[in-house]
């Protein structure tokens, strides 16, 4: 097995994890794919059984695939009903489940403001997909989001092969661009609304307003998303869990 060279020592499950991960970002095994089993990887690789299983165990923790008791291992996918909302932090305040309806504003092809590229390592000025939306709960816009993508990685997106697709954003990237999710960062921030925001929000300018920024990570921890989520929170909360 060729293991790459690093200038600082890695367990041997940990270079099974990187390879593994190499043959995600190749596209060896799609969203939802099941992976071989462990004994193959093993053979594959040249190690033991429990030093893949150790690799797979670290690739579960981090969300990237997902074993199915009897079943196998399987590639995370965010077409799952319980994928669908792994990045959703608002939730209702009566505790009711709700998974938002989104209606679609613009999708347009800019250039990528500085504060944009820096987030999504690209050169400044690189052509990026701007999706404007809304989110909705019970017929009430609740969330006016702004993301941005790079369009080397999401090319052919326009507003109507959004609009064709029903399932969640994070779902259509994966199915119509090879882009998973994995992890994001977010940065929140209490501000007041403005001019836009209280327009498509339906409320008045200085209403307090819940600012989400995010920045969403594919395979490699490649930065290919960016969105700023103004979340009006009344009857609504942020939640996140801690272990």
């Amino acid at each position: 097995m060729n293991i790459p060279s690093s200038p600082s020592f890695r367990p041997l499950y940990d270079q099974i994890k990187i390879l593994i991960t190499q043959s995600l970002i190749a596209g060896e095994w799609g969203p939802g794919d099941a992976i071989p089993s462990e004994i193959d990887l093993a053979t594959r690789f040249k190690v033991s059984q429990g030093t893949v299983r150790k690799a797979i165990d670290e690739l579960a923790a981090e969300n990237i695939v997902i074993r199915r008791q009897g079943k196998g291992t399987f590639v995370a996918s965010h077409s799952g009903e319980r994928s669908s909302t792994r990045f959703l932090r608002i939730s209702r305040d009566d505790g009711l489940a709700e998974y938002p309806q989104s209606d679609l504003l613009s999708v347009t092809r800019e250039r990528a403001p500085e504060n944009t590229a820096a987030l999504l390592e690209l050169r400044n000025g690189a052509s990026i997909f701007c999706i404007k939306r809304l989110l909705s709960f019970e017929g009430k816009a609740q969330i006016l989001d702004e993301i941005h993508v790079p369009a080397a990685s999401f090319k052919g997106l326009d507003e109507h092969v959004i609009r064709a697709y029903t399932g969640s954003l994070y779902s259509f990237f994966e199915s119509h661009f090879g882009i998973a999710m994995i992890r994001a960062e977010e940065h929140i921030k209490a501000v007041l609304a403005g001019p836009d925001e209280a327009t498509h929000l339906k409320i008045a300018e200085g209403i307090p307003l819940l600012r989400i920024d995010r920045v969403a990570f594919t395979y490699g921890d490649r930065p290919v998303e960016w969105r700023r989520g103004l979340c009006h929170t009344n009857q609504f909360s942020y939640v996140t869990e801690m272990s």
